[in-house]
Order: C-alpha cells, then sequence, then structure tokens
C-alpha cells in the first residue's frame, strides 16, 4: 500500500496563497463551498495532528467520495517496542478520534464504522461525511484544543489537577468504551514508578529497542518531517545532532529510569487508561479514548506525557494490573500536569497520507 503521489499541492495553501504549517491550521479556511473530495483533505489536516508512538504517524487514508477510509501503515511499525501493533492501531484510533471532532465541529455528523472488512485488517475503520446539521458545541470546544495539543516531557509545576477535571476525564474516556484509574495514593505511585523504571532499564539493555528508537531520533533542524526532535527532549541544537549516535551506542537506562522514576513520582496526576479487551477494536477505542482525554485536558491547559514502559512490556504490564487491583488491560500511562508551552514537533503533509 503507497501514498498517492504527484498529487496537486495547491490544497496546502490558505486563501491568500501563502503555505499553511499543519500545526497552524484554520477553521476559518475550511472549504464550506468545496467539493467533498477538498473538505476531506482539509480533515485531514486534524487528523495528522494527533500524537502516535515515536510520532511515528502511522497513518494512511483513502477517499472515496463521500468515504474516508483510515488504514493502520505497517511499514511505520515499531517492531521491537510494539511487536503486536498494539501501540500503532491506538495511535490510528487517536487520528479517528482527531477527525470525528473535526467532523462534528463542521456539522458533517456521518457515520463511522470500525473494522469494517474482516478480510482486511489494515482498514480500520470507514467515515462518511454526512448531510451538514447542527454544530456540537462540546465537540467544537474539543476541536478548538486539537492545535494547542503536545507531549510535553518536561517536568510539571507543583499545581494540583482540580478533582473536577479528573472526573471529566473520567467521563471522557468512559465515553469511548474505555475506563480511567487515577492513582491516589504515595503507595501507588511508587509501585508505578518502580515498574517504569524497570521498564526503561530493560528496554535500553536491549540493542535492537536501541536502535530503533535511534531511527525515531532527529536533530533539531532536520527536514523530517515525523520522529523525536531534540528539541522535545529538552536538548539544545549541537547536542541533538549526537543525539541517535547515543542512543545507538550506549546503554543509558539506569539514568533514564532515574528520570522518569522522578517524573512519574514528581507530576501532580498519574493515570492509567484501559479497556475490557485486549483486541484491535478495543485498540481502537483505547485510542479514542486518549484522544478524547488528552483535549478534555488542554481544554483547562493541562498537559500531558507518557510513561508506557510498564505496558509496552508483557510481564511488567500484567504485574501493573495486579499492583492496582484492577480487572481488564492497561493500554497506556499518562501523567498529567500543568506547565510551559512546549514547540510542536514535525508532522508529514496531507499529500503523504493519501492512498
Amino acid at each position: 500500500m503507497k501514498p498517492l503521489d504527484n498529487l496537486s499541492t495547491d490544497e496546502s495553501l490558505n486563501p491568500q496563497g501563502k503555505p499553511v504549517e499543519p500545526w497552524e491550521i484554520s477553521s476559518a479556511d475550511f472549504p464550506h463551498n468545496g467539493t467533498t473530495q477538498e473538505k476531506w483533505r482539509f480533515l485531514l489536516g486534524y487528523a495528522l495532528l494527533a500524537p502516535s508512538n515515536h510520532n511515528s504517524q502511522p497513518w494512511l487514508f483513502r477517499i472515496r467520495g463521500n468515504e474516508l477510509e483510515l488504514y493502520a501503515d505497517r511499514m511505520r511499525a515499531c517492531h521491537v517496542v510494539d511487536p503486536s501493533d498494539r501501540e500503532l492501531i491506538l495511535s490510528c484510533g487517536c487520528a479517528l478520534l482527531h477527525l470525528r471532532s473535526a467532523l462534528a465541529h463542521f456539522a458533517y455528523l456521518g457515520s463511522v464504522e470500525l473494522l469494517p472488512n474482516p478480510a482486511d485488517p489494515d482498514l480500520l475503520a470507514r467515515l462518511s461525511l454526512g448531510t451538514q446539521e447542527e454544530t456540537s458545541r462540546d465537540e467544537s470546544v474539543l476541536f478548538y484544543a486539537i492545535p494547542k495539543r503536545r507531549t510535553n516531557r518536561q517536568p510539571f509545576r507543583d499545581d494540583p489537577i482540580p478533582s473536577a477535571l479528573l472526573s471529566a476525564l473520567q467521563s471522557a474516556t468512559q465515553d469511548e468504551f474505555a475506563w480511567l484509574h487515577v492513582l491516589k495514593s504515595e503507595q501507588e505511585r511508587h509501585a508505578l514508578a518502580d515498574l517504569i523504571a524497570e521498564g526503561d532499564r530493560r528496554q535500553w539493555a536491549d540493542k535492537r529497542f536501541r536502535l530503533e528508537l535511534a531511527s525515531w531520533v532527529h536533530p533539531n533542524r532536520s527536514s523530517t518531517r515525523d520522529g523525536i526532535p531534540g528539541y522535545a527532549q529538552g536538548v539544545d541544537d549541537l547536542m541533538s545532532y549526537a543525539g541517535p549516535l547515543l542512543v545507538r551506542t550506549f546503554d543509558m537506562g539506569d539514568g533514564q529510569a532515574a528520570m522518569d522514576y522522578e517524573l512519574a513520582t514528581g507530576s501532580p496526576a498519574l493515570v492509567i487508561v484501559g479497556t475490557d479487551g485486549d483486541t484491535p477494536r478495543d485498540w481502537l477505542h483505547a485510542g479514542q479514548a486518549l484522544a478524547r482525554l488528552l483535549l478534555r485536558a488542554r481544554v483547562d491547559d493541562v498537559w500531558a506525557s507518557f510513561l508506557n514502559q510498564a505496558i509496552e512490556l508483557p510481564d511488567l504490564r500484567q504485574r501493573l494490573g495486579v499492583s492496582m487491583g484492577f480487572t481488564g488491560f492497561p493500554q497506556f500511562c499518562l501523567r498529567l500536569g500543568f506547565g510551559d508551552d512546549i514547540k510542536p514537533t514535525p508532522r508529514r503533509d496531507v499529500d503523504e497520507l493519501l492512498i
């Protein structure tokens, strides 16, 4: 499956004919009087801002008249850290929620079908544009948070997360057939931090993990439009050029474990989101729950970043569920807090995502 080549790039220009950076997308430019394809292409500008593992952006799309199909791009899989493609499909679920939010904001409330063709496991969802109806105010609030969302890996301030917001985040995950577990006791927080640190040490000791991670780490001034630039980790321009080499060559698991332990225990809130099942359909639900949670958090200026080490290793994932006392399958772990704004990571153009 390959992206569509040689497409016109006119759609990447605003009405004044100036190039639009992906994160600078404006709802005012929506082509209300445009063709169905022009509408879909604009809406995809919001889908591509979704979070993904290592910023791999593992999604492709096909426009079929009034319908849009979402495909898993297995060529962008992270086989070492994500051998079952669980996080890949979860990432695609995030892109799907962004699309749904944009459709609701522009009042094109069509249908969404998950895994519509059992014979094609790469086809994850099919959406229809629908007819224009009344705009959903609640969805519009989330929609306007899409360009404000980033994965913020910096330390957060000590300000507590309001309990009302944590309840709202629980409701957001439940709306997408998932559940949210908020770690409230110091015992739980330290137990999770211990598992995260153990995961760091074990992953970094694996040379295959380091090689895979290094392939997604880029210098700050790289023209690559995916992966993790050095500035996302707080690294300056000069040091960012050495980043991939350092990751490939040295087992920095002890240092990473110490840093992540401190981030976990020092963050205002730690949450785990999971599902009752652990199938591709559940992963899609979890991805949509993740995206809805992240957008709802940004509405109240709360940042988030991932601490998934204890979920990415199967035995630690099982121990996590036992130690926290919940049933079901943890899908991701987040730390939440208030902090400074950060520069967004790069994104590919819509043209690169179309089949």
